[in-house]
């Protein structure tokens, strides 16, 4: 299989580990737990695994969304123990956080800018502060709110549920298929759990309550009456509801990508080799169809592979209407992404979500009997504001 972009072998980008946490409900299992404290234990099982000396590590580089701001790379990278010497970095593409610092970190070992990052992200919705804008005049009140902007008044900037509707109505995703789709995603994820199918990527976090050790939103009860039943949360009339859109959530994630000549140093035997990615906006009154315009630039830069040749999709399901209107659009079909469940069962904490699609590529195409040589796996996601991002990457044997 050729591709368009081939890079030097011994700089080729690698993921040679990924780990994330269990993925809480918002003020839930993870209440209590900040975001360096989801971080540092992820960081702590991949020095283990890989027998990485800390000070090889050229940077930290985490994605985060509605924290509080600061540097979290350098935060959590210290609370982790990690020499003084090891820097890091915070990143904020909103939802497509995680996945921007993969890849930041995979094209700075293009460009030899260094061979070996931790790169992903984290969410604490639960501990985030509250964001205040100060009054606007003497004898004013402060008014507290929920987000940044992302695009003018002129152009419009729905929130996120509106413009799941938006999306739902513009390209006829009926509420029946969106029910469909969040269900099939709480069956996935619970077979899946059962089947003990997650339990390699996920990194136990102690709370004050004790171990946290699985994934708190999958709902092996709900049922497709359960899900008709619930109302539009968004527009009275509207067809999204929180039974197909994703909850409010708290976890973390991170990967360790280094250079193809570190990793066979190391002896390492196989990895996700980054390949390529595009980014891409489109009308943020429309932003959960972003992917279909990143995926389409990516592809016009693979001329040797097609979407039909794709081995794995991994989608960000933050509303159902939104992942089936973009894969409508691209022509896959509903049941071949996501094969474990997505966020619509998982979860959706923010920062974190990019990287966690590339881990559940990497258990899915590396871990286990999952290995599988040369396949190829697509992390896609939509982004307030208008933005598609999405990353392609293969399975190789490094040594």
């Amino acid at each position: 299989m050729s591709y368009a972009y081939q890079p030097d072998e011994d700089w080729q980008p690698v993921v040679v580990a990924a780990y994330r946490t269990p993925i809480g409900r918002a003020f839930g299992s993870l209440a209590t737990v900040a975001a360096e404290d989801l971080l540092a234990p992820i960081i702590r099982r991949i020095i283990a695994e890989t027998g990485i000396a800390p000070n090889d590590i050229d940077d930290v580089l985490v994605g985060n969304a509605a924290g509080g701001g600061g540097n979290i790379g350098r935060l959590a990278a210290l609370h982790a123990d990690l020499p003084m010497a090891v820097p890091g970095v915070a990143i904020d593409r909103q939802c497509g956080s995680g996945l921007e610092a993969i890849i930041l970190a995979a094209r700075l070992i293009q460009a030899k800018a260094g061979a070996c990052f931790l790169a992903g992200g984290v969410e604490s919705v639960s501990t985030a502060p509250w964001r205040v804008e100060p009054p606007k005049a003497n004898g004013a009140v402060p008014r507290f709110y929920g987000r940044a902007r992302f695009s003018p008044e002129t152009v419009g900037d729905p929130e996120m549920g509106v413009a799941a509707e938006n999306v739902a109505r513009a390209f006829g995703i009926s509420r029946q298929r969106q029910d469909e789709f969040a269900l099939r995603s709480h069956r996935l994820a619970v077979a899946a759990a059962e089947a003990g199918l997650f339990r390699p990527e996920i990194v136990d976090i102690s709370t004050r309550d004790g171990l946290i050790e699985r994934d708190e939103c999958p709902r092996p009860g709900t049922s497709l009456q359960a899900l008709a039943n619930l109302r539009p949360v968004f527009l009275a009339d509207g067809s999204v509801t929180a039974g197909n859109a994703c909850p409010l959530n708290d976890g973390a994630c991170l990967v360790l990508v280094m250079s193809g000549a570190m990793a066979k140093s190391l002896g390492i035997e196989k990895g996700l080799v980054f390949i390529d990615s595009a980014a891409a906006g489109v009308d943020p009154n429309l932003l959960g169809i972003g992917p279909v315009a990143s995926t389409k630039k990516l592809m016009q830069r693979q001329p040797g592979l097609s979407l039909s040749e794709i081995d794995a999709f991994e989608f960000n399901e933050a509303f159902a209407a939104q992942v089936l209107a973009s894969l409508d659009q691209l022509g896959i079909a509903a049941d071949a992404v996501n094969g474990n469940g997505g966020a619509l069962a998982l979860g959706h904490p923010f920062g974190a979500s990019g990287a966690i699609l590339v881990t559940r590529l990497y258990s899915q195409l590396i871990r286990g009997d999952g290995w599988s040589p040369a396949a190829t796996g697509l992390a896609m996601i939509g982004i307030g504001g208008g933005i598609g991002l999405t990353a392609l990457f293969e399975a190789v044997r490094l040594s």
